[in-house]
């Protein structure tokens, strides 16, 4: 047991610590949860060996057994808080799911149906199709995005998506899938890949005046699935569009709270085209 004396030192250090702690929470926030921990106890043992060395108590005995109690504590602390959030975590997860996913809302929906009711009266065959596409997205749109969803069934909906656009666009749109690599049975968020191709499109060909090419590739290396999308880079220019980052925002954080940091979203610019990179881990949802 440590010492009356020993006793007295460590409290001091340890509402110091707590105090500092959060002043410090949002810089912390930017690290890794192992990362901030180690921080969390790297400040705790800090406070700890400086408190005793401002009070003259340099025996190594009794700086040991408080490095060591004031360690314990803050472990014990960092144990019960992590507990605690996963105690709540799942109804918030759940109620923060349900808010990005009624925040998509696509931008195509009436430059559909006007491309769409051109075509009733000379080619009701093709516009009959369109209505068709139109209606699975917005079913997906509507359906529950707290399940995640096999691979093919989001390759299927912006397979549909991009017909829906080719039929807007015409010979400006050109499609590029690699898919043969693809793992069709794997499991990601719903609604990740269409967001996407909508914005590829928005930004990247309906701006400009020629051809654009879109490319889809997909592919399982190992145990991760890698997915990218790649579209024409045009220059910003004063009055553009905007919105790209918030379909990225989205998209981040509805894979951080099903993936935690197994997954990673990056996008760049690389030379003429503008590159959406996703990774997420392989979990099978074969039956």
């Amino acid at each position: 047991m440590p010492s009356s004396c020993g006793q007295r030192a460590l409290k001091p250090p340890l509402i110091a610590s707590l105090a500092l702690l959060y002043a410090l929470a949002p810089w912390l926030l930017r690290f890794s949860y192992w990362s901030g921990c180690a921080l969390v106890i790297a400040v705790v043992l800090a406070f700890t060996a400086g408190t005793h060395a401002l009070l003259g108590e340099l025996a190594p005995g009794e700086i040991a057994r408080s490095l060591v109690l004031a360690a314990a504590c803050a472990v014990f602390v960092l144990v019960y808080l992590r507990l605690h959030t996963k105690a709540h975590s799942p109804a918030l997860a759940e109620a923060r799911l349900q808010a990005l996913q009624a925040r998509i809302r696509p931008h195509f929906l009436f430059n559909s149906l006007n491309a769409v009711l051109s075509l009733v009266r000379h080619d009701p065959r093709r516009a009959e199709r369109a209505l068709e596409d139109l209606a699975d997205l917005f079913r997906a749109l509507m359906s529950d995005g707290r399940n995640l969803a096999r691979l093919a069934d989001e390759i299927h909906l912006i397979e549909r998506y991009a017909a829906i656009e080719q039929l807007r666009l015409g010979e400006r749109l050109r499609m590029s899938w690699e898919l043969d690599a693809a793992p069709m049975d794997a499991m990601l968020p719903a609604l990740v890949l269409q967001p996407l191709l909508e914005n590829a499109v928005y930004h990247g060909i309906e701006p400009g005046t020629g051809t654009g090419d879109v490319l889809v590739r997909i592919e399982r290396r190992g145990n991760r699935v890698l997915m990218r999308i790649e579209n024409p880079w045009l220059e910003p220019t004063t009055g553009s569009r905007a919105g790209n980052h918030m379909a990225l925002d989205n998209i981040r954080e509805r894979l951080m709270l099903f993936f935690d940091d197994e997954a990673r979203l990056e996008s760049r610019v690389d030379g003429s085209r503008y590159c959406v990179d996703i990774e997420i881990p392989y979990r099978s949802g074969a039956v």
